[in-house]
């Protein structure tokens, strides 16, 4: 049968806010549970701070104008209260989820979105310097194998690992889209061919450490043939947001035995909440106009809200994790 699972951010303001969120998705989410962020805590647990405190031999601090490498002067006090912020975020996990077993799923921003968003020690995007953003995708590879054996440590009954790598910058990376930092100006954009290597890098540090590389991204245009290619094996999107070049390849995706994660439940409660019912028949329809049967594809296809639910309130995140369990339940039921 399908699964569910969360993209990943969480509504909430403060650390009760984050033991109740990983609370939410152990009861909610049993399939495929997923390390909470909660972003409204501030820049140190947004999703930039939580991947730079994972970064390797990078030091980083927090300016007015956001996050920036600090090169060989080390890591700021910011940079350092992110890495041990997200320490305590993992003793937490840890101690909620003392033997769990089964799957469980962690997640990063992606090398492009932190380049999109991280300055060069002297100013302006890493996404301007082509040997800054080799160095911050190859530290951020690097750093995902540590932090991927320290979740197995904390969690040695998880016999499946999902590593969801957030790109939500990419579609702009690759169309010359991101301004610089005076905002007059576009950044150039990205070849295909050094868009894939820095995912490459990434995803296959993933996989070398025995987990699963997944790629998430909620906007539209993102290349998901290139996704595949760079080595995900596991794609997350919104529903709504796909091209019918995108519906192709999820379809070859999920045909190859790979799995896709398809957002089908909306960030903030609609006018009219779907039944479960509703939701699963959504999807029903879709894997019909692909010609696959629900049957077939199984956990292959997993359920989720259509992005992060850091702006929804608590109620509805609740209800949203609910929701997208039910159809879960009722597509193969």
């Amino acid at each position: 049968m399908s699964i569910a699972t969360g993209v990943g951010s969480m509504p909430g303001a403060d650390q009760h806010a984050y033991d109740e969120a990983v609370r939410l998705v152990l009861g909610e989410l049993p399939d495929l549970p997923h390390l909470p962020e909660v972003p409204g805590r501030g820049a140190t647990a947004s999703m930039t701070g939580r991947a730079l405190a994972t970064v390797s031999e990078l030091g980083a601090d927090l300016q007015p104008a956001g996050w920036r490498l600090t090169g060989s002067d080390g890591s700021g006090l910011d940079h350092r209260r992110a890495r041990s912020l997200l320490g305590q975020d993992l003793d937490g996990l840890e101690e909620q989820a003392e033997g769990w077993t089964g799957a469980f799923k962690i997640q990063v921003a992606g090398p492009w979105t932190l380049a999109s968003t991280v300055e060069k020690p002297r100013g302006d995007r890493v996404l301007s310097d082509i040997g800054a953003r080799r160095e911050l995708a190859q530290g951020l590879a690097e750093g995902l194998r540590d932090h991927v054996r320290d979740v197995r440590r904390r969690l040695p009954g998880v016999e499946r690992l999902v590593v969801q790598v957030d790109e939500p910058a990419l579609a702009a990376v690759l169309a010359g889209r991101v301004p610089t930092a005076s905002g007059f100006h576009r950044h150039r954009s990205v070849d295909l061919p050094d868009a894939s290597a820095a995912l490459e890098w990434v995803l296959a540090a993933i996989a070398e450490e025995g987990a699963e590389p997944w790629v998430h991204t909620c906007a539209a245009g993102a290349p998901l043939g290139l996704l595949r290619g760079a080595g995900a094996r596991g794609l997350s999107v919104d529903l709504g947001q796909l091209s019918a070049a995108d519906h192709d390849t999820l379809a070859e995706a999920l045909e190859a035995g790979e799995t896709v994660a398809l957002g089908v439940v909306a960030t903030s409660a609609p006018a009219a909440v779907p039944t479960p019912g509703q939701v699963a028949e959504s999807v029903s329809r879709w894997l019909d106009m692909l010609g696959l049967d629900p049957a077939t594809v199984g956990p292959r296809l997993v359920l989720t809200p259509t992005c992060g639910l850091a702006g929804a309130s608590d109620a509805w995140a609740r209800r949203a994790l609910g929701l997208v369990r039910g159809a879960a339940s009722d597509l193969t039921g």
